[in-house]
């Protein structure tokens, strides 16, 4: 329960008494049982007492009504006594520390009732009240244990490579650099790199990604992938206990802490509404006495006391938090606090970086032109031997082209503009064509780049020699998530470092007509910062590269930041996988998950607002506002675990998504 319900002070999950006091470690052992499974609700310790104060109760009025008043009334002080155990407690035990809360506003009643001699309507308020809180935990617990059950993805051992021979090791006992054997069905125990076989991984539980990768030397694995056919040597990358999975759910885990602004709306209405209705209480029981009826006015009083109780209220963002955010996990995407939540909710534009997000950040040699008198393979021999100096990504391109590249001497590296040394005893130079220019190639140089590629000069003795055009394809779905994003009315805008012709190119190709290229890092961030001044903006990129755009925006979105836990920690999102499809999908989820929360603030206000009157002027009794209240908050638990039936179907990448809004993501949109 939130601290405005139940007074603060405690953990979030504060059973067994629901007014207070568990704290976190007896929390852990609610529903989710000793050993972490989420145990029947006949199993469940926090619902026995609570069932308990119900069977009592029911037995109590069936006496009284069967003519065995005084065995009736025994009945339902029993039941009284179980249903209060589970608040009263905690009740007592905040207001000594100076805390108040809607427990302590049900101890209240509770005892006024039975002054008054309402022993039947103070045992309904108890188990009401207690079974309410019961099953909000339970709602609590359910929630978190669909984010807990990502850590079953891991197996309980792994087999490790010894000098000695296979050995089975628990894979809590993984460290980085032990040696794997995965057979094929097994699952990774942890993160690594692949050092030999090949082999398809199953990775949607991860990733969201339906369809199978496949792996071979070099390619990383994250943990709880599945293997396919063939056998595999993997090399960890993170130990058994702290990989990708591991920090996905600290990090989920703790997104609660941070509020979202709805969740901290509901606190401000809901916290200084406990003494308000003290108050109010007071003064209808003083009223009372100034007319010299105070035995009715009091308990009016008391009845006010259970009608403006704001729990209902202090639920109705929470628990539709930790459901939405546990479900979005599931399919591979980490959002880190409530506001991330609520902001990528309302996100109405998305900034996407180029390398790497819209494209597969794997360039290729697209095309090679010649200056007459040189052929392609002297082109690419000279920009190979300086090439290999260097750890620039088009560097890798050119070398896979040309692997066998001759030595090169006095190389230097410029960077953000190429490289420079002796070849073959020739000076020689290759970089971009602001910095070398492509003279009498100029013209196939822009016919290059309007294609999309991006152009690396090679000029040898003084004069340009070729020209070298590098092209990194965009990702097969990243036309159909952006028309996605389009359906749903959202705009898109491209951020890149590249120049405006490859960019351009590439762009339309992606279906975004707002690009801005040939921007630094510090251009990106201040371009974000200027968009989020008018709409909510969420900015796409890797999470390292990009960390000062993806500050500046309302949500920075890391793509791709499996067992990377710096990207994971440089956004407010994370997405374990790569598929951009996933990007509509979860601002469909979360516009959902937005949408719950206002109708549970609504539906929880609407009950304070019609009860409270009815409650003064005795229209409705002790009983009934204590069952319309807590059936009110029955309701508001069961709307926000709505939020928690999202999760990501993907077809696969050649196939677009459904531009309906209605049928967007699927069960996401539902």
């Amino acid at each position: 329960m939130s601290d405005a319900c139940c007074g603060g002070g405690d953990s979030v999950k504060t059973k067994p008494d629901a007014g207070g006091g568990a704290g976190a470690a007896e929390a852990a052992d609610g529903a989710g049982g000793h050993d972490g499974q989420f145990v029947p609700w006949w199993r469940d310790r926090h619902l026995l007492l609570p069932l308990a104060a119900g069977l009592l109760l029911a037995v109590g009025y069936l006496l009284q009504w069967s003519g065995a008043a005084p065995a009736g009334t025994v009945f339902l002080a029993l039941s009284l006594i179980a249903g209060a155990s589970t608040f009263v407690p905690g009740a007592v035990r905040r207001l000594l520390r100076g805390q108040v809360g809607v427990g302590l506003l049900m101890s209240i009643a509770a005892v006024g009732a039975v002054v008054l001699g309402h022993v039947g309507e103070a045992a309904a308020l108890a188990f009401l009240f207690s079974i309410a809180e019961a099953l909000e935990d339970r709602a609590m617990d359910k929630a978190r244990h669909g984010l807990r059950s990502l850590l079953d993805l891991i197996p309980d051992t792994a087999t490790v490579s010894r000098a000695s021979g296979d050995t089975v090791i628990p894979a809590g006992g993984i460290r980085v650099q032990d040696v794997l054997v995965v057979k094929p069905g097994e699952r990774v125990a942890t993160d690594a790199v692949v050092l030999s076989g090949r082999s398809s991984l199953d990775t949607s539980a991860i990733t969201g990604e339906s369809i199978p990768v496949e792996a071979g030397p070099g390619d990383s694995v994250p943990a709880g992938s599945i293997n396919g056919g063939g056998s595999l040597r993997l090399e960890a990358t993170a130990d058994g206990r702290d990989n990708s999975l591991t920090t996905i759910v600290r990090l989920v885990e703790g997104a609660q802490a941070r509020k979202g602004t709805r969740a901290r709306m509901a606190d401000r209405i809901a916290r200084p509404l406990v003494p308000i209705v003290l108050v109010l209480a007071g003064l209808v029981a003083l009223f009372g006495f100034l007319i010299g009826d105070p035995a009715t006015w009091i308990e009016r009083a008391l009845v006010v006391l259970v009608a403006a109780s704001p729990c209902a209220l202090a639920i109705a963002v929470p628990v539709t938090v930790i459901s939405a955010i546990g479900a979005s996990s599931r399919f591979g995407v980490v959002i880190k606090s409530g506001e991330a939540f609520e902001q990528l909710g309302a996100v109405e534009l998305v900034a996407f970086d180029k390398t790497g997000t819209l494209t597969r950040n794997k360039p290729a040699v697209a095309a090679v032109e010649c200056a007459p008198g040189t052929d392609r393979a002297t082109v690419l021999a000279v920009a190979a031997a300086l090439e290999a100096h260097s750890t620039h990504p088009l560097a890798a391109a050119i070398l896979a082209e040309h692997p066998g590249a001759p030595a090169a001497a006095g190389v230097t590296e410029f960077p953000g503009q190429g490289m420079s040394g002796m070849v073959d005893g020739a000076p020689s130079r290759v970089g971009s064509p602001r910095w070398v220019s492509p003279g009498s190639l100029g013209g196939a140089c822009a016919g290059m780049e309007s294609r999309g590629m991006t152009v690396v000069v090679v000029e040898i003795a003084g004069a340009p020699a070729g020209l070298i055009g590098i092209r990194d394809q965009l990702k097969t779905e990243a036309a159909a998530a952006i028309a996605a994003l389009q359906a749903q009315g959202i705009g898109t805008l491209m951020l890149t470092g590249d120049n405006s012709r490859t960019a351009a190119a590439l762009a339309a190709e992606a279906g975004i007509a707002d690009v801005r290229a040939e921007q630094l890092p510090a251009d990106k961030a201040a371009a974000v910062e200027a968009l989020a001044a008018r709409q909510v903006t969420a900015m796409v990129g890797d999470g390292i590269n990009d960390a000062p755009a993806l500050a500046a925006a309302d949500v920075g979105i890391a793509m791709g930041a499996t067992g990377s836990a710096a990207a994971i920690e440089s956004a407010d999102v994370a997405f374990t996988g790569t598929d951009l499809r996933l990007i509509p999908q979860a601002l469909a989820h979360a516009r959902r998950g937005r949408r719950i929360m206002g109708a549970n603030i609504v539906l929880a206000l609407a009950i304070i607002v019609v009860l409270f009157p009815l409650a003064l002027f005795g229209v409705l009794g002790l009983a009934g506002v204590v069952l319309v209240h807590e059936l009110a908050e029955v309701v508001v638990i069961a709307n926000g675990l709505r939020a928690a039936r999202g999760r990501a179907v993907l077809p696969p990448a050649g196939t677009p998504l459904p531009s309906s809004r209605r049928r967007l993501g699927s069960p996401l949109s539902q």
